[in-house]
């Protein structure tokens, strides 16, 4: 069954962004205004998912869209995030206002699955129940060849009555094992170690060999009785296992990408390039243009909230920033000053940048760094 939630205090937190002139309400919604690949046929990122979602143990499972900007308290609280979390930071996590977030994982879903009146009807019955939930997520980050800002995640879970099964690790490893054989074959090397998971317990993560290399895929785990009681589900009657992983990183893993900004490539010569298990041919290595910027700030500067700012201005052309010196001189700057020298190296996916162009972009940015974050520039 598909269902979709939609939220009238998600359409009235998204009028208030557009009433706002400040550049993290312009930041947020041009997130949202992104497309989601995980519903974009023709997408390495939705053939992932349906990939997952065809395979046979899933038959019968639930389908479920829900809101992209969700209450905080439910995100985080309900989920056991302990008090002290950094996910619940502003330095980590996009707040829309006081209490509502862009979500920043898809395990969400278990909330407003668990409200749906006809899942609340079959549990009744002392029905099993599972369903998956898959699109965009958003967390503050480093600016690199592997990560951005927003991306795609899938969770899927399944409860079931305790007298009818008793859920253990070894249920969840072979739901596992399933999985990565859908994406990657059956001849795929894997392995499982211990981890640890607000909501679920015990945990695991799985990795898969790559080359000479072992690569994590994915978190997983029986999920946590605490858990279960937060969201109204007796845990001396249900229990169940959860995994989510990110999609981008299966799909990068899949086709060798050297770069995450290719899967939002437009250029047909990439594009055509983009399915599961062909390896991506670099179609032009255009050359990179490099500029540094060093300022002095006050000791609370956020560097993902610097990073926010550099992709503000600098878009898709901006590939890595790196921190190549930071220190303290009281002497020099004052006892609660610190400077900061960042590389920002820029490449375009399409085309041979200008310097022009760059030392355009560049400006703005130096302006922006004095204005937004009180900056002195050196």
């Amino acid at each position: 069954m598909n269902i979709e939630i939609n939220s009238s205090e998600e359409a009235e937190l998204i009028e208030k962004l557009k009433k706002r002139d400040d550049p993290e309400a312009k930041r947020l919604l041009r997130f949202l205004d992104m497309p989601d690949l995980s519903r974009q046929a023709g997408s390495p990122i939705y053939e992932l998912v349906q990939r997952i979602l065809k395979i046979p143990r899933f038959v019968g499972f639930d389908d479920i869209k829900f809101p992209e900007i969700v209450p905080s308290d439910v995100s985080f609280d309900l989920f056991n995030f302990p008090a002290d979390h950094p996910a619940r930071s502003r330095s980590d996590t996009y707040y829309a206002d006081g209490n509502n977030i862009l979500r920043t994982h898809t395990t969400i879903m278990w909330y407003y699955y668990l409200n749906q009146p006809d899942i609340k009807e079959r549990m009744k019955n002392n029905e099993s129940v599972g369903a998956f939930s898959y699109g965009k997520v958003y967390r503050k980050d480093e600016i690199d060849r592997n990560h951005m800002n927003f991306f795609h995640n899938m969770d899927g879970w399944y409860l079931c009555p305790k007298d009818k099964k008793v859920i253990d690790i070894e249920d969840l490893k072979s739901v596992l094992i399933e999985i990565a054989k859908a994406i990657y074959g059956s001849g795929i090397e894997y392995r499982f170690n211990q981890d640890t998971f607000p909501y679920t317990d015990p945990s695991i993560e799985m990795e898969i060999k790559i080359g000479d290399r072992w690569v994590e895929v994915l978190g997983s785990g029986v999920v946590r009785p605490v858990v279960l009681k937060n969201l109204g589900v007796d845990p001396d009657q249900y229990n169940g296992w959860a995994f989510g992983l990110g999609l981008e990183r299966l799909a990068i893993l899949s086709m060798d990408l050297p770069d995450i900004r290719l899967l939002w490539s437009r250029d047909e010569r990439v594009k055509k390039q983009l399915k599961l298990g062909n390896k991506f041919k670099e179609v032009s290595k255009y050359p990179p243009i490099t500029r540094d910027i060093s300022f002095v700030v006050g000791k609370d500067f956020v560097p993902n909230n610097y990073f926010d700012l550099i992709r503000d201005l600098g878009g898709d052309p901006v590939e890595e920033v790196k921190l190549i010196d930071k220190y303290e001189d009281p002497g020099k700057f004052g006892p609660d000053k610190v400077s900061y020298t960042y590389r920002i190296i820029y490449r375009s996916m399409e085309r041979t940048l200008v310097s022009a162009e760059v030392d355009a972009i560049q400006d703005q940015i130096y302006r922006e760094t004095a204005k937004q974050f009180k900056a002195e520039l050196r």
